[in-house]
């Protein structure tokens, strides 16, 4: 009986859907600050300062009839490696590029390759969303341009 009853309260919006999301990118590319645009209830909330991210955080908030837990994670180099402790238990990822750091677009597209070549997102049929972060900065790659140095017109499945 619990199934039914179960999905009579996310029918009548007693119970939310929850979500795992992880938000990976290199350090300054803007992680943090779109988790808490995604996590504000109004602009103003939004506006806040910013710190570089540690290690990572976990950030829990609620979207309409969705329960977000989203794991915000170390750009840093020797941080990178803790992202793949999470692959195998989120429903998506945010991968951020910072579309002004020309300069690193090539190690954004190295961590990517690594990302896709591990045994966890293979066994997955995790959607990924690639956020070309910074485009209203003059002198910013396009989002084109972003998915051609990343090499994103060749990923399949």
């Amino acid at each position: 009986m619990p199934g039914i009853l179960t999905r009579i309260g996310f029918a009548l919006g007693l119970l939310k859907h929850p979500a795992s999301v992880l938000v990976i990118g290199l350090d300054n590319s803007g992680k943090t600050t779109l988790i808490q645009h995604l996590k504000a209830s109004s602009a103003s909330s939004a506006s806040q300062e910013v710190t570089p991210t540690v290690g990572f955080q976990v950030e829990e908030f609620s979207k309409g009839k969705i329960n977000f837990t989203v794991y915000d994670m170390s750009g840093q180099g020797r941080y990178r490696s803790l992202w793949e402790a999470y692959y195998a238990d989120v429903q998506a990822i945010i991968f951020v590029l910072d579309s002004t750091d020309k300069v690193r677009m090539c190690v954004a597209k190295d961590e990517l390759a690594t990302l896709l070549e591990h045994k966890d997102i293979h066994a997955s049929l995790c959607p990924m969303l690639f956020f070309a972060n910074k485009s209203y900065v003059p002198g910013a790659l396009t989002n084109e341009e972003c998915m051609q140095e990343m090499n994103l017109f060749n990923i399949r499945d």
